[in-house]
């Protein structure tokens, strides 16, 4: 298929709510419809956080609302749903969408492919059976399965879950919304000197992403550091619990709720920190790459598959530790030229392998290939 050949392809997820995989839709939507791809989506759950950017994108979401994974109304009406939106290819994501898409699609005869944008499926025992179902859908209904990361997709096929020769590696790419100059204005709307020394977090508010870590190593380093800055980005679950660990701090930090302009904000960052247990791909080191941040981050799973440990950014082991992060925070904050060195070739990667466009240039050859095997 040529590069500029229309594609018609409908994406289908669980919600759009603030979450990793929900917010790169908008970048998918973007990209692929500047390359004329005709681009529809349709969400499980009511949960509407990322629809604006959807829409800004020239999408409107339709939700398919449902009550169940496996009830027989809850079926027709997603199958229903695809056959509606006619796509050459049905790409999902997230559990609930793979399951009863991975259906709609094999009894409608459209190839499907299938996103993970996890790599962890412990949990009671209730949802281990759930990840099982969802993971024999993707097998039996999806003509490839798409990891973000190496990391994601060793663990996947560890769990004996499908065959090596169905399941890609394929890292996600963003939009380049890079906002050089904003930093100013973004410093003054949140309170910030110019003198401040501004470390960022931009992750989704959830226990295991490590606010309480950034904490206490803000807190360590603000003898040294006394103009020494936190601001927090994102909503969650685990908002309130956050805010509590936080709460120390007092005027140290800034914790912004959501925000659409994540790419502004970074450009009145120095460092962004991300002490994660645990990440496929985390979608916020691509955007600190975008805004030429170096990032500290936890080696843990698709984490050092972005980060170069001394050359976009340092890598600290895990468990990550209080004491480790302000270690390593220490030597950026103490040496702006090892900082913007670090930024310029984080951002010449982030240009060379992880803008949108680049992402749909990896993706097209597995749509091929399933619509190829669907045909055959």
């Amino acid at each position: 298929m040529a590069r500029g050949q229309s594609l018609r392809v409908h994406l289908l997820i669980d919600s759009l709510n603030w979450g990793g995989a929900e917010s790169l839709l908008a970048d998918y939507a973007a990209a692929a419809g500047a390359r004329g791809w005709s681009v529809s989506v349709g969400h499980l759950h009511a949960r509407m956080g990322s629809a604006e950017r959807l829409r800004a994108a020239g999408v409107e979401p339709v939700h398919v609302p449902i009550r169940s994974l496996l009830g027989r109304a809850d079926r027709r009406a997603v199958q229903r749903h695809v056959e509606a939106s006619r796509p050459d290819i049905l790409h999902t994501h997230l559990g609930y969408a793979d399951l009863l898409g991975g259906l709609a699609a094999r009894q409608l005869g459209i190839p499907a492919v299938s996103t993970l944008h996890v790599m962890e499926w412990a949990g009671p025992a209730r949802d281990r059976v759930k990840s099982r179902l969802m993971a024999l859908a993707r097998r039996r209904c999806c003509e490839r399965v798409i990891a973000v990361s190496d990391a994601a997709r060793a663990v996947y096929l560890s769990e004996g879950w499908d065959r090596p020769e169905r399941v890609v590696s394929i890292h996600n790419g963003i939009q380049d919304n890079a906002a050089p100059g904003a930093g100013g204005a973004i410093r003054a709307q949140l309170g910030l000197d110019t003198s401040d020394l501004v470390i960022s977090m931009a992750t989704v508010l959830r226990h295991g992403k490590g606010h309480g870590v950034a904490a206490a190593a803000v807190e360590e380093l603000s003898v040294q550091f006394p103009h020494l800055r936190l601001v927090v980005l994102g909503d969650g679950p685990d908002r309130d619990a956050i805010a509590r660990q936080l709460a120390p701090l007092g005027e140290r930090v800034v914790m912004t709720g959501h925000r659409d302009d994540v790419l502004a904000v970074l450009d009145a960052t120095d460092v962004l920190v991300h002490p994660t247990t645990i990440d496929a791909l985390p979608t916020a080191l691509m955007e600190a790459m975008a805004a030429r941040v170096p990032v500290v981050a936890t080696d843990v799973g698709g984490v050092p598959e972005l980060i170069e440990h001394g050359a976009n950014g340092l890598l600290v082991r895990s468990p990550p530790t209080p004491r480790a992060f302000a270690e390593a925070l220490r030597s950026l904050l103490a040496d702006p030229g090892r900082r913007a060195a670090m930024g310029s070739r984080a951002r010449e990667r982030f240009e060379n392998d992880y803008d949108a466009d680049r992402w749909l240039d990896r993706l097209l050859p597995v749509y091929e290939a399933a619509m190829g095997a669907k045909r055959g």
